[in-house]
C-alpha cells in the first residue's frame, strides 16, 4: 500500500508525464503545442545556419525536433482517452473497477471525471443487480421448497388430502403469485412503463372493499383479527386509481395482520383536509411497532423491519417488496407515505398522504398498467 512519498511521487510522474495539465483549456494545449513544436523547428534551424550545418542537415533535424516535442507534448494530452479506452473494454467484459486519471481541468479531464461517474454508477447498478438476483431466487426457493413439500406428501398418501392440508398448499401457491406479481410491477417501475386510470370514488367505500377483503384472507390464514374503519367527514371523496391504491391498502393491511396480536384490532382512519386539499389515510396495528432507525429502511426493495412478528419470530413470511411498491403507487399519484409516530397503546402507524383532487400531471391513461 502506497503511503504520502508514493503519492507525492506519483503526482510528479504525472507532472513530468503530463506538462499540459495546468491549462484548463482544450484550445489552450494545442495552442501551447503549436507554439512550442514550431519555437523548437525555428530554434534547431537557427543552430543550424548559425553553424553553417547546411540545408540538408538543417531541416531533417528540425523536422525531427518537431516531432519529438509534438510526440512528448501529445502523448501527456491523449493518456486519459488510452485509458478510457482500456476501461471501456474492461466494462465490456464485466469488470467496473477500472478508472481514469482525471488530473486536467479541461475538457478531457472533464470527461475523464464524467467517466468514472459513470463507472461507478454502473458498479452500482451491476452489485444491486446481483443482489436482486440472489434476494429473487432465495424469496422463490422458500414457497416453492414448501409447496413441493406439501403436494409430494399428499402425492404418496403421507397426508391425507384433507382441506386443512390443500389449504396450506393453496397459501404457498399465493404467496409464490404474490412474489411474482410484485416483481413484475418493481420491473415495470424501473422501466417506466406506468399508468393511472383516475376516478373519483368514496373513501369510505374503498377502505371497506379493502378490509373485507384482508378480512377474509385474515380468516383463511387462520388470524384472528378485530377490524375497525373510521372515516371523517363521511361523504369523503378522492381522485386515485382505485386499482393501485387498492393494492397499496392490501399491502398495508397484510403487513398491519402479520404483526397484531390474535384478538387485537387493526383501524383504518381517514381524514380531509380542506386547508392543504388532501386525504389522510392511516393503517394502524397493535404489533410492537417499527423502530424510528427502520422507518425509511422498510420502504426499500427486499428489505423487513427488525420489529418481532406475533409469534415472537423476525421473520413473517413477506417478500419484502409490497412497501417498496406501495411507495411506488402512492408517488405516482402525487402524495407520500411514511411511518409516523403512534398514540399510546397502538403499534405501527403508516401514514398515506394523497391529493384529494388526484396527481397535478396525470399519468397517461393510454400508458401500459401494471398489474393489480
Amino acid at each position: 500500500m502506497s503511503g504520502p512519498g508514493g503519492s507525492a511521487r506519483h503526482a510528479r510522474n504525472l507532472h513530468l508525464t503530463r506538462p499540459l495539465d495546468r491549462f484548463g483549456s482544450l484550445k489552450t494545449k494545442l495552442g501551447v503545442l503549436v507554439a512550442v513544436t514550431v519555437t523548437a523547428a525555428a530554434f534547431i534551424t537557427w543552430v543550424g545556419l548559425r553553424y553553417e550545418l547546411g540545408p540538408t542537415r538543417t531541416f531533417p533535424l528540425a523536422i525531427v525536433s518537431a516531432l519529438v516535442v509534438t510526440q512528448v507534448l501529445a502523448h501527456g494530452m491523449t493518456s486519459p482517452l488510452r485509458e478510457m479506452t482500456a476501461a471501456a473494454r474492461a466494462m465490456a467484459r464485466g469488470d467496473y473497477s477500472r478508472r481514469v486519471t482525471a488530473t486536467s481541468n479541461d475538457e478531457v479531464g472533464d470527461l475523464a471525471r464524467a467517466f468514472n461517474q459513470m463507472a461507478d454508477d454502473l458498479a452500482s447498478v451491476d452489485v444491486a443487480h446481483r443482489e436482486i438476483v440472489a434476494n429473487v431466487s432465495h424469496e422463490l426457493r422458500t414457497p416453492v421448497a414448501a409447496l413441493q413439500a406439501q403436494l409430494e406428501n399428499l402425492a404418496d398418501g403421507v397426508v391425507p388430502a384433507t382441506p386443512e392440508a390443500l389449504e396450506g398448499a393453496l397459501r404457498q401457491t399465493e404467496r409464490l403469485g404474490r412474489l411474482v406479481g410484485y416483481l413484475l410491477d418493481m420491473s415495470r417501475v424501473e422501466a417506466g412503463v406506468v399508468g393511472l386510470e383516475l376516478e373519483d370514488v368514496k373513501v369510505r367505500e374503498l377502505l371497506d372493499d379493502a378490509v373485507a377483503e384482508a378480512a377474509a384472507a385474515a380468516r383463511v390464514a387462520g388470524r384472528d383479527v378485530r377490524w375497525e374503519v373510521r372515516v371523517d367527514p363521511p361523504e369523503l371523496r378522492l381522485r386515485v386509481d382505485p386499482v393501485r391504491i387498492s393494492q397499496v391498502l392490501a399491502n398495508l393491511l397484510d403487513n398491519a395482520v402479520r404483526h397484531t396480536p390474535p384478538g387485537t384490532l387493526v383501524s383504518v382512519r381517514a381524514s380531509g383536509s380542506t386547508l392543504r386539499g388532501d386525504v389522510v389515510i392511516d393503517v394502524v396495528d397493535s404489533g410492537p411497532g417499527i423502530p424510528v432507525t427502520d422507518r425509511e429502511r422498510v420502504f426499500e426493495r427486499f428489505q423487513r423491519g427488525n420489529s418481532p412478528s406475533v409469534t415472537g419470530r423476525e421473520s413473517t413470511g413477506g417478500t419484502g417488496l409490497g412497501l417498496a411498491i406501495s411507495r411506488w403507487a402512492v408517488a405516482i399519484h402525487g402524495g407520500t407515505i411514511n411511518v409516523v409516530d403512534s398514540h399510546a397503546g397502538e403499534g405501527t402507524t403508516i401514514r398515506m398522504r394523497l391529493p384529494a383532487r388526484g396527481p397535478r400531471v396525470p399519468r397517461s391513461a393510454g400508458a401500459s398498467q401494471g398489474p393489480a
